[in-house]
């Protein structure tokens, strides 16, 4: 397995690893156009849980997913209930502020040859219509946001973007952040469980 060098922080080993330039756009149909199958993109969701997230990993970002091209139509393939395609133009309107920010692989043109994005087209399709994992869970039965991205490219691209942490590292002791834990797991908080942010 093409193992990429890690960034310092938690979430940001996607921005570290991955190049190009931030988007913000006024409205959802400004767009940029040299999107690719494969690249990432990040937002800031506006989901309960997404102030939580954002305080325990430490990044400014708490949803991601993965462009797809299809039919000349611009899709993000994400975790959300369930995994799911969704245009891009809608997926940036559930963004703040409607920012987004779009990260490419380096040697993308190198690692991601035709034959490897069709291979993390059809692989990433075995998750289509699986529940959203709001337990973040490392299991194929329910998936959440990150954890669909690292899986798709470490199956069918042979790269590991980030390495798998466990629990204990996040930064747990902000009051959102533990709220959320315990809404979720009660007193069984599995510390030493690993997650990828």
């Amino acid at each position: 397995m093409k193992k990429l060098i890690l960034a310092l922080s938690i979430i940001t080993f996607f921005l570290a690893s991955c190049s190009g330039d931030d988007h913000t756009t006024t409205t959802p149909t400004t767009i940029t156009t040299d999107l690719q199958d494969g690249d990432i993109i990040f937002q800031t969701s506006k989901s309960t849980q997404s102030k939580a997230i954002q305080l325990a990993t430490g990044s400014k970002y708490s949803h991601v997913g993965i462009i797809y091209l299809k039919n000349n139509k611009t899709f993000v393939y994400e975790a959300v209930q369930p995994v799911k395609l969704t245009p891009l133009k809608d997926w940036i309107k559930r963004g703040e502020g409607l920012h987004y920010v779009v990260k490419r692989l380096k040697d993308a043109e190198t690692i991601l040859t035709p034959e490897v994005r069709s291979k993390m087209g059809s692989f990433g399709e075995s998750f289509k219509g699986k529940s959203y994992d709001i337990y973040f869970e490392w299991s194929d039965d329910r998936i959440y946001c990150s954890e669909l991205v690292w899986k798709i490219y470490h199956t069918a691209a042979g790269v590991d973007i980030g390495e798998l942490e466990k629990l204990s590292s996040f930064n747990l002791d902000e009051p959102a952040v533990k709220q959320k834990l315990s809404e979720r797991y009660g007193n069984d908080i599995q510390l030493s469980s690993s997650y990828i942010s």
